[in-house]
């Protein structure tokens, strides 16, 4: 069973929006208490594209089962260069090498646009599988919000 890792299309909504509202109910790293509906998953996923940044999905077995965008990390000139990156998965496909492969697709993408930093902030500091996962891809702590 390998990982697909492709540029998101309209058809995919229904699978992000129910892949991050499982996140949203069952974790703390969205910051967000209610699930958005398809319309508003919709509205922020153009805001990204139209931004030009990279917004992907991972399939298994035909089946998107996880995505990841890059977004501003700030809107003022000097991070234009700048990104944060998402990255959520389902369920069913945690521990099969879904999110490493969105991070590093998601990474490539950005460098090709020529971003040259990437900012993961992890809302859950107990989230041991992002912050490893972060690192096994090169990202190193640089702080704590508060």
């Amino acid at each position: 069973m390998s990982v697909v890792i492709r540029a998101s299309t309209d058809a995919d909504l229904p699978a992000i929006t129910a892949i991050y509202g499982w996140n949203v109910l069952n974790g703390l790293g969205t910051f967000e208490e209610i699930p958005p509906d398809e319309a508003e998953m919709a509205r922020r996923r153009r805001g990204f594209l139209d931004r030009g940044l990279p917004y992907l999905v991972a399939e298994l077995d035909g089946k998107v089962v996880g995505y990841a965008y890059a977004g501003p990390f700030r809107l003022r000139a000097a991070y234009r260069y700048t990104v944060e990156d998402s990255i959520y998965v389902s369920p069913e496909a945690v521990g099969k090498g879904v999110g490493r492969a969105l991070l590093a697709a998601l990474i490539q993408a950005c460098e090709a646009l020529g971003l040259r930093q990437m900012c993961a902030v992890i809302g859950d500091s107990g989230n041991a599988a992002s912050i490893g996962l972060h690192a096994r891809l090169g990202f190193r702590h640089a702080g704590l919000l508060t």
